[in-house]
């Protein structure tokens, strides 16, 4: 187990906005929350971040897994976009949580830099400003800077947000590969109500057609 929910709620002015949150991972697991806006899928993952704490239940953490070593990939806001620094600059800052002492990145956090910017097919732009890349290559670079975080969990929310359906599906794919590939466990919130019903008749026959497309795209 790495990580696990055990009968987890959230409240904002003593409000419940998520309740009776009951689930457990193992290493290499993937895992998609998928809800309507405001069903409080951002605020499970703050809450597994360790940024907001439960109204009540508990959250554990196993298989050594430290808070330091979960890669984020949040959602982005319209001043994040404008952000004026370079694309290795960006991703580097993935490794600020393992500086510990130390004033200056070292030579094995710039090769894991320039190792996911190569995986994230983002090398050839390292010098280019963030502000003027596409939104496809704003979440790649973000995805780099959270694989420099972390070698085990990675959590995203909604990762697709705005992009075009091109810049989706690679996105998808590059998550689908870090997960089968490295064995880091994912968790994802993402997407919109599409159906209403028990999990494992919803999962097993989607019946609305963007389900059945977000599906075969992560699983």
């Amino acid at each position: 187990m790495i990580l696990q929910c055990e009968n987890v709620s959230f409240a904002y002015d003593g409000v419940n906005v998520l309740e009776g949150v009951d689930f457990s991972l193992n290493a290499g697991d993937y895992l998609c929350v998928v809800g309507e806006n405001g069903s409080g899928k951002s605020t499970l993952i703050k809450g597994l971040l360790g940024l907001k704490a439960p109204q009540s239940g508990r959250i554990l953490t196993g298989d050594g897994l430290k808070p330091t070593e979960i890669g984020y990939l949040p959602q982005q806001t319209e001043l994040q976009k404008d952000f004026p620094a370079s694309v290795r600059e960006v991703v580097l800052s993935g490794r600020l949580n393992s500086l510990g002492k130390r004033l200056f990145y070292s030579a094995e956090d710039k090769k894991a830099a320039a190792k996911n910017m190569e995986r994230m097919g983002i090398d050839e732009i390292a010098g280019k400003c963030y502000q003027e890349l596409s939104g496809g290559q704003q979440q790649r670079v973000l995805l780099a800077r959270a694989m420099c975080a972390t070698k085990k969990m990675l959590l995203l929310d909604e990762p697709v947000t705005g992009l075009d359906p091109v810049a989706q599906n690679e996105m998808y794919n590059l998550i689908k590969l870090i997960n089968l590939c490295d064995g880091i466990t994912v968790i994802m919130a993402d997407g919109k109500l599409a159906e209403q019903g028990p999990p494992e008749v919803i999962f097993s026959h989607p019946q609305s057609p963007r389900l059945q497309d977000f599906l075969s795209k992560v699983l």
